[in-house]
Parts: structure tokens; C-alpha cells; sequence
């Protein structure tokens, strides 16, 4: 046999964020006081009335295969939603629900994307992103946003990336890694651009409800029909609901598009699961206020972060406007040293942070953001404290 493993397996890298996770895991379980701001996801249980949702299917036997594309009643619920926060109206046959928004992505590069094309993704993006074009034939193109604008690319930084072989933008606001949200006005810009170049953008929302400092997210298929027909919008249910484990996310799309994802979900994984659909149609009928209890926690161990990093000589947050991240600017201590280790990069960083404080974080390089950790403040306060704590001390003690 020449080939046991696929070429195309070559270009994927290993993620970086569950290593840390997977080894500070390790630690803790070894006994060791690890703080953790790796991996994102609420640290809260998914509300009560969602869970009984989920037991009341199961007790009516709900544990059937649904349609592959997703339980009528969801994608009717799924519509419901849009047009409520979005301002968009879809018909069910564009919804299609799948396991988890990042399988959403996939299906959506999956269905559109071939070798040769080149797909712009503004660094710093989560991680998966490239990975993902990758596997699919295509070229990823980056975008380097600057910390100056937190974050953000501009409409005139998209048109002098865009070439021949542009097919689509990734455009994730709120951002993770960096919490950076795009106002109305910049994503009318950026609308304009890929309007007038007749590129896709895959518009990743998992974040929308997340938005503090009285920021509000705006949906690029908003701006225009033209713009809607050209977008593929992803969102889901684990971020806003803590519902990471249950596994379900959709998106919108047109519909020569969303046929073409049906047909080849149908093939891969078929639906998502029975329960977790019931359970998501319950989450969608939660009412504002219920969401934002959870968005105020957040905004106060936001600010709590900030101020703790503000207190530490030699490194710098850029003030995220929505998600659970803070990017930790780090790049002002490398040539240092931790005993006999130089810090030379965010790797080494977070390597020696973890060694030496028992913090996890993740490496900006995985981002395309080297001189820069991630930081999740989706953990308690009394963590947020400790954590910060230890990085201080960490950083006052380089040499």
C-alpha cells in the first residue's frame, strides 16, 4: 500500500487549544491546582427548561431519525429567529441543522469550495477555519488586523486581497479569538466589496448574543438582497444556551446552496440528533432577558479580567466588544527567560506558564496571532482572580 493516509490529511494541524486543554486536563487530575482559560464554553448548565424538553421527547419517544436536514418544526423555529433578531427572512428549505455549527462549516466549505479557489480568512480567526479550506482544496488567504483597530479589518484591506480565485470571506463577528464585533456601518462596507467581486462569505454569528459596552452585532445578509444570496450564515446553540455538549448547529443559506449541503449531510452524517433537536427548539423560545443574565455574568468577569491585565507590567489586553476572549498581548517578554527556558514564542509562553503556574492558555500562533495567548473568561471570577494572579507573578519573575 503506498498511501495509508491521505494526502489531504498532511495539511491539517493538530489543535493546539485541545492539547493545552487535553494536558492541563492531565494535571488536574493528577491533583495539581490548575486554572484553566483554555477551551471556550460557559461554565453554566444548560438551563432547566431546555433539559426537560430534551426528557420529555425522550419520554414520547422521540428517538427516530428526523429529516436530514433537521425536524420541520426546528427549521420553522430556526426561520422564527432569524427574522426576530436578524431582520432575514428564509424559508425552512434554506435551514439546514447540523452537529454543531463547526460541522455547519464544513458542510457549507464542502458544498462550495474546490482546489484552486482562495478563501479570505482575517487573522487573527479561529483556528479550525483554515483547516477546514484546507481540506477541501482550497487556499487560504489572510488578512493581517491590526491591534491598533482591534482587531478589525476594513473594507480596503478585503479589496486588495481579493483576486481571480477569490470565492469567499470567513467573517466571524463577534470574533474568537478576539471579541471584535463590526458595526453596522463597517459590514455595509465590507458587504459592498463582496458585492461587487461576487464572493461568498461564510458568515460564522455563534457569538451574535454575546455583545457588551452596548455593542450590537449586525448580519452581513442584512445589508442587501444581492448580499443575502451570497451569504452562508452559521450559528448555533452552544455559546448562547451553554449547550456545547448536545451538539446542534444550523445555518441559512440560498437555496441552490442548502440543497447541495442537504444532499451531502444526507450521505455523511444524516441528522443531528433527535433529542438534542427538541431540545433546541426549546432554547429558542428563551426569552431575551433569560439570555442576557447570562451575557451580564460574562460582562463582569470581562471587566474584571481587563482591569486584573491592566495591573501587569509587560503585557497588554485589546478590549474585546462581544464573545468570552481576551487576546493577551505577550510578545513584549520574549528573549526572556523562565529558569533555563527562553520565551521565544507563544508556544513557549504557554508552555512555561503551565509548567511553572499551573495556567492554561492558548497560543496565539494557532490564531495567526504569534505574539499573542487567548484567554477565556467563560470561568468564575474566584478563577479569573487566581489565574490572573499567576500570570502576574509569572511575568514579574521572567528573567
Amino acid at each position: 500500500m503506498k498511501n495509508r493516509i491521505a494526502n489531504r490529511m498532511t495539511t491539517i494541524s493538530p489543535s493546539l487549544t485541545l492539547a493545552i486543554s487535553a494536558k492541563a486536563k492531565a494535571m488536574k487530575a493528577a491533583g495539581e491546582s490548575v486554572v484553566s482559560f483554555g477551551v471556550g464554553e460557559p461554565d453554566f448548565n444548560t438551563p432547566d427548561r431546555i433539559i426537560n424538553a430534551a426528557k420529555v421527547a425522550l419520554d414520547d419517544g422521540q428517538t427516530k431519525y428526523t429529516p436530514s436536514s433537521g425536524l420541520l418544526p426546528l427549521r420553522k423555529a430556526i426561520c422564527e429567529k432569524f427574522k426576530k433578531d436578524n431582520g432575514l427572512d428564509y424559508e425552512p428549505s434554506q435551514i439546514i441543522v447540523s452537529n454543531g455549527a463547526k460541522h455547519s462549516i464544513f458542510n457549507a466549505c464542502f458544498a462550495v469550495l474546490e482546489p484552486g479557489d482562495e478563501v479570505i480568512i482575517p487573522a487573527p480567526y479561529w483556528l479550525t477555519y483554515p483547516e477546514v479550506v484546507k481540506v477541501c482544496g482550497a487556499t487560504p488567504v489572510y488578512i493581517d488586523c491590526k491591534k491598533e483597530n482591534k482587531f478589525k479589518f476594513t473594507a480596503e484591506d478585503l479589496k486588495k486581497a481579493i483576486t481571480p480565485k477569490t470565492k469567499m470571506l470567513i467573517f466571524n463577528s463577534p470574533s474568537n479569538p478576539t471579541g471584535a464585533v463590526y458595526d453596522e456601518a463597517e459590514v455595509r462596507a465590507i458587504a459592498k466589496v463582496c458585492e461587487d467581486a461576487e464572493i461568498f462569505v461564510l458568515a460564522d454569528e455563534i457569538y451574535e448574543k454575546l455583545c457588551y459596552n452596548g455593542v450590537k452585532a449586525f448580519s452581513i445578509a442584512k445589508c442587501s438582497e444581492k448580499m443575502k444570496d451570497l451569504t452562508i450564515t452559521i450559528n448555533g446553540v452552544s455559546k448562547t444556551y451553554a449547550m456545547t455538549g448536545w451538539r446542534v448547529g444550523y445555518l441559512a443559506a440560498p437555496k441552490d446552496v442548502a440543497k447541495a449541503i442537504d444532499s451531502f449531510q444526507s450521505h455523511a452524517t444524516s441528522n443531528a440528533c433527535s433529542i438534542s433537536q427538541y431540545a433546541t427548539i426549546e432554547a429558542l423560545q428563551c426569552s431575551d432577558e433569560e439570555i442576557q443574565a447570562m451575557v451580564d455574568v460574562f460582562d463582569a468577569r470581562r471587566a474584571k479580567l481587563l482591569k486584573l491585565i491592566s495591573e501587569i507590567d509587560g503585557v497588554q489586553a485589546v478590549e474585546p466588544d462581544g464573545a468570552f476572549y481576551v487576546m493577551l498581548v505577550v510578545g513584549g517578554v520574549y528573549g526572556k527567560k523562565c529558569g533555563d527556558k527562553e520565551i521565544t514564542d507563544s508556544v513557549s509562553f504557554a508552555d512555561a506558564l503551565l509548567e511553572a503556574e499551573k495556567v492554561a492558555t492558548v497560543p496565539g500562533v494557532s490564531f495567526g496571532a504569534p505574539d499573542c495567548v487567548r484567554l477565556s473568561y467563560a470561568l468564575s471570577e474566584s478563577d479569573i482572580e487566581e489565574g490572573l494572579k499567576r500570570i502576574k507573578r509569572f511575568v514579574e519573575n521572567l528573567q
